[in-house]
């Protein structure tokens, strides 16, 4: 079931229909086990924001060779599958979107092959819908910076003085990136004007800006029924994300109470820390910030052609940064 955000707009809601028997088509491991459980987190679905992005901004081009822009838009979505499957390992999640995680059945090893394997799948789809080396390389320059972005946020874990732009940096490059990528894509492949081209980049960089600040304020506001994730993950795992970054700011002594690394904070310490967070205006400055990141991402769509994918896209922008999962 295609995620109902992209219901009003039939055509996307077709394409991303279409997407999902495409993907499993496309996703072939040769261990039926493993197979079986990425194909069961494929058909899961999720918001499918990246491929939908992708066909938004494709619009806006001259040439709509289905099969190239399927192709190019299924990448999209791999790419952001096989970073979740290593994320999970990573964060030792039981479950993503209603599925049993790989490393929580067949290990960590396995895990992390199977997120590879997807990698070599993404790039076939980029192949398949290239139309020049630029195409490519343009793909390898934005999964190189995605992987630096995960690297960045190891390097701060468990470090209170994280500033703001240090969050910005790794923000940039683990979320924003393959937003930018899969506008900037959509438009390209669709032979878009170049103008448009670039102002998919810029867009999908701010928005994914803010969606990474929303998905920080979730995991310290947000009901785990509509989630789906464990509360406080980033601060039990030493990730600190924007609201504390905010709080500390404004109260250096509450890193005295954070976890450290080889310890396990309680349930309880947990929650006394979010609810410092919260009275230290931490989660509302998060707010405003993923406000003023939305607001710029608005004034750059309206510099895009007047009309309905216009249109669509800033209602689109508008409602990702009221969700509440």
């Amino acid at each position: 079931m295609i995620q109902t955000i992209w219901q009003p707009d039939t055509q996307i809601h077709a394409q991303l229909a279409a997407l999902k028997p495409y993907l499993l088509a496309h996703v072939n491991i040769d261990n039926p086990a493993i197979n079986a459980r990425v194909h069961a987190l494929l058909q899961a679905g999720g918001k499918l924001l990246r491929p939908g992005f992708f066909y938004l901004f494709s619009q806006f081009g001259a040439d709509q060779a289905a099969d190239r822009l399927q192709a190019g838009a299924a990448a999209m979505e791999l790419l952001h599958v096989a970073t979740l499957i290593h994320d999970d390992v990573i964060d030792e999640s039981p479950e993503r979107r209603h599925v049993t995680t790989i490393h929580q059945d067949y290990g960590q090893r396995n895990a992390i092959y199977a997120g590879d394997l997807l990698f070599t799948c993404y790039f076939d789809l980029v192949v398949a819908s290239a139309r020049t080396t630029t195409d490519i390389q343009r793909n390898v320059a934005a999964m190189r910076g995605i992987l630096q972005g995960e690297l960045d946020q190891m390097a701060h874990n468990f470090h209170p003085q994280t500033s703001l732009n240090d969050y910005l940096k790794v923000a940039a490059g683990k979320t924003a990136r393959l937003f930018s990528l899969s506008c900037q894509q959509g438009a390209q492949l669709a032979q878009a004007p170049q103008a448009i081209v670039d102002l998919g980049a810029q867009i999908g960089q701010q928005l994914g800006l803010a969606y990474q600040m929303l998905d920080d304020i979730l995991d310290y506001t947000g009901d785990e029924q509509l989630t789906h994730k464990l509360p406080l993950t980033d601060l039990r795992d030493g990730v600190y994300s924007l609201p504390l970054i905010y709080a500390l700011q404004a109260d250096a002594s509450l890193a005295r109470q954070l976890p450290m690394p080889g310890t396990t904070a309680t349930d309880t310490d947990l929650l006394a820390i979010r609810d410092q967070v919260v009275a230290l205006g931490g989660v509302t400055q998060a707010q405003q910030l993923a406000t003023q990141y939305t607001q710029h991402a608005l004034s750059l769509i309206n510099q895009l052609p007047a009309g309905t994918t216009q249109q669509t896209l800033r209602q689109l922008v508008t409602q990702l940064l009221i969700r509440n999962h």
